[in-house]
């Protein structure tokens, strides 16, 4: 497998601005753009299997973008913690993609990375319009219940003494991610692992004050929350797939068959033996994206 380059863009905010990463695969000068967002606690390596397999069936003819978004990977850490938000990272998005300037932009984004791009699409009058759209086990509504289980992790200052320590703890807690091989699992967790400033072995690459607006949400904040995403949801004219993990806790089964019958009448593609959420590494999720953002025949 080839590796991305490392890119950065500047993004606005009321402290003075931070640096969003983004990483590159494919033709640099491609006019075709597919953009991939990463879930709440992941990073835009989580793609690499993915990205990889899209440039080589496009044939040198696509550029394939996957941003850590603000806190995570090697973007800055955000000086105020609320910004560590939905609208805020569709704002640097919007940045980002104003350097990229693409003439076709398709969007994958897996959890919160689809709700970035399901605001993005869902607003017809911005610069730069979502050709087509895979939401990754993820919409309007999403399950209290599992609100609550990722809230339990997420932010928890933890330390890891080897890659497969770190490994075998973050399985414990992403089984809904489904089957992996040691490999795969492992090439997952790296990126995922940073030195400690204090020099005790190994943490996590995000902010853990990621969690502070995270720990904010209320049911009665969530429910209020659904009613506008499904307004946006409602307003996309991209063609759009939407990815379920067949035993998620976080898109009901209800909510996806929603969506197969509203605003663009995604096309619902479920994966059985996964939760939450469909990691794209398994060869069956990537053929089922690169089938969509490229045709069958591509």
């Amino acid at each position: 497998m080839t590796e991305p380059t490392l890119n950065y863009v500047t993004c606005p905010d009321a402290a003075g601005g931070h640096r969003m990463a983004w990483w590159q695969w494919g033709n640099p000068t491609a006019s075709h753009v597919v953009v991939c967002v990463h879930g709440l606690s992941r990073q835009g390596r989580d793609f690499d299997v993915l990205a990889q397999a899209l440039c080589d069936r496009a044939g040198g003819r696509l550029r394939v973008v996957c941003p850590d978004v603000a806190g995570r990977g090697q973007s800055d850490w955000l000086k105020d913690p609320m910004g560590y938000q939905i609208p805020a990272y569709a704002a640097d998005m919007l940045v980002l993609l104003g350097e990229l300037k693409p003439v076709t932009l398709d969007w994958v984004g897996t959890s919160m990375g689809g709700l970035i791009g399901l605001v993005l699409a869902g607003q017809p009058q911005l610069p730069y319009k979502i050709r087509k759209l895979v939401l990754n086990d993820v919409g309007p509504a999403i399950s209290w219940q599992a609100i609550q289980r990722i809230g339990e992790y997420l932010g928890a200052p933890v330390r890891f003494t080897s890659i497969e320590q770190a490994a075998e703890a973050l399985r414990l807690i992403s089984v809904g991610f489904g089957p992996h091989t040691r490999e795969q699992w492992l090439a997952l967790t790296r990126p995922m692992l940073k030195p400690a400033s204090d020099g005790s072995g190994l943490m996590l690459h995000y902010d853990p004050a990621i969690a502070v607006p995270y720990g904010t949400l209320t049911r009665e904040s969530s429910e209020q929350g659904e009613a506008t995403l499904w307004q946006l949801y409602d307003g996309i004219q991209a063609e759009t797939l939407l990815l379920r993990g067949a035993n998620s806790d976080l898109l009901s089964p209800e909510t996806a068959l929603a969506m197969t019958q509203r605003g663009p009448r995604a096309q619902l593609v479920e994966f059985p033996g996964v939760g939450h959420a469909p990691t794209l590494v398994a060869a069956d999720q990537v053929q089922a994206v690169c089938d969509f953002l490229l045709g069958s025949g591509a």
